[in-house]
């Protein structure tokens, strides 16, 4: 995995021996020497992952840390504080100043390695949801998220897995004031039976579980899709950094070193839960804007975005199943008079339920989609026009037998709507030409009275189509 990695030290020997670990492992590296050039080249070069030392003269790392998490352009970017401190309450302080993680100098290989892999992977992941933010943000469909550090992590749920009662009670006694629910299981498979069936937003697993496997369950959790996006929080020993690096590489997000302490492990909690909340919410942005970016808003069908997508691939499809797709284009018969006598918002009811009888009328497989203020489309895919025409005259049926009810004082209104119908056995015809003699049609049925259906190349609906739709009732 290829990243940037910018080392912060003010000791050239430290700088020199971390950036040959890894250029070794085929990592590119930027390198400073005080606070102040740190923070200028993670603005202007966007590294994916900091590496930055606590003690230094004019701006510790605790004080970048804070700046850098304050920026806009900055704040998405992990922090690992390399510090020769070892008193948790530094810890502490970094985790709340933003930090991601701390490594100890000397710096161990294995915990390096594995934790820029992790964090690296973690920041590709957020960076990808945030990119698609954006281009919502760009199309106008929803406003940019709040930043991670925004994120409450209070009333969380957390799953703990560990068959020693001594640390389970430890780990409970610790969280459970911060938890909406917290649930301990002292085994693999009842954790998973739980992560599964529970919304938990962070698993707490410990590696030193002497009859289950604990890494099994971190690869479990990987491989299921329900649980495939919940943090992983390792325990473990300072023994067990060969199992820590193997446990991120699985997919764990953090771990801690036993003997714990309380104050680093509510600190890294709240870290994992706030990540996971903001990732949700990002993900929920995302499905909102896609939404919202191809359907319409007033009847919830699909508008014409998603129908010229949808057309292209049906339409592309007839070679492959030697079907024919047929179009129905309508619209509702003076519209304009009945925005104009009894106003937008009766219009917008007409609009709404006239969507939803249309809907309930299909087959799951046709797709229906609102193209302008009352001008409607229905793609059927593996429909001849005698079939499509068929459709139409049931729907033209459907919407004019049934008055309208609405909120304006005169009750139902009386509807009546205009159909074309056009279908095509041709992979190669532009979608936009089937939409065109399917509008030709409905010009015709307006022009010839409107409340009917004109299929192309059927003069009159044939007695036995509109026998069929009448056996229908």
């Amino acid at each position: 995995m290829s990243a940037r990695v910018l080392v912060v030290d003010d000791v050239l020997p430290n700088v020199k021996l971390l950036e040959a670990k890894l250029c070794h492992e085929y990592f590119d590296v930027l390198t400073a020497s005080n606070g102040f050039q740190a923070l200028e080249r993670a603005e202007q070069e966007a590294p994916d992952l900091i590496l930055l030392d606590v003690m230094m003269p004019g701006m510790d790392g605790f004080e970048v840390c804070k700046r850098l998490k304050a920026s806009e352009t900055t704040r998405h970017i992990p922090v690992v504080m390399v510090t020769a401190l070892s008193d948790t309450a530094d810890r502490v302080r970094g985790l709340e100043a933003g930090a991601d993680d701390f490594l100890t100098k000397p710096v161990d290989d294995i915990a390096l390695f594995a934790r820029v892999r992790s964090l690296v992977r973690l920041k590709m992941m957020m960076d990808e949801w945030r990119q698609r933010e954006n281009t919502s943000g760009e199309l106008g469909v929803i406003t940019k998220t709040a930043s991670e550090q925004a994120e409450s992590a209070e009333q969380c749920r957390i799953l703990v897995v560990d068959d020693s009662d001594i640390e389970l009670e430890k780990i409970v006694n610790t969280l459970e004031d911060h938890c909406e629910e917290l649930t301990a299981v002292e085994t693999c498979r009842e954790a998973l039976e739980r992560a599964q069936a529970g919304d938990y937003e962070l698993v707490v697993v410990s590696l030193s579980m002497q009859s289950e496997d604990a890494l099994r369950l971190c690869s479990q959790l990987r491989s299921h899709e329900a649980t495939r996006q919940t943090p992983i929080l390792l325990m473990a020993s300072e023994g067990e950094l060969p199992r820590i690096a193997k446990g991120l590489e699985l997919g764990a997000n953090d771990y801690l070193l036993r003997p714990l302490d309380r104050n680093e492990l509510k600190a890294r909690v709240r870290t994992q839960v706030r990540r996971k909340r903001y990732q949700e919410r990002l993900r929920q942005n995302y499905e909102e804007s896609l939404s919202m970016a191809l359907t319409d808003s007033l009847t919830g069908l699909f508008n014409r975005r998603y129908l010229n997508a949808h057309l292209t691939r049906i339409v592309g499809r007839i070679g492959e199943t030697h079907k024919p797709v047929a179009a129905i284009l309508f619209d509702v018969d003076f519209f304009k008079a009945i925005n104009d006598t009894y106003g937008h918002a009766v219009g917008d009811e007409v609009l709404k339920e006239l969507a939803a009888r249309v809907s309930r009328n299909l087959r799951n497989f046709d797709m229906v989609a609102r193209i302008g203020g009352e001008e409607f489309v229905i793609i059927m895919p593996d429909a001849s026009v005698e079939a499509a025409a068929m459709v139409a005259e049931r729907l033209r049926l459907t919407i004019c037998q049934r008055p309208f009810k609405v909120s304006h004082a005169k009750g139902p209104l009386s509807i009546a709507i205009s159909l074309g119908v056009a279908a095509t056995e041709n992979p190669k015809e532009p979608p936009d030409s089937l939409i065109d003699r399917a509008d030709q049609c409905l010009y015709s049925a307006k022009n010839r009275g409107r409340n009917r259906v004109v299929a192309e190349g059927l003069d009159e609906l044939p007695p036995d189509i509109l026998a069929a739709v009448a056996a229908m009732g």
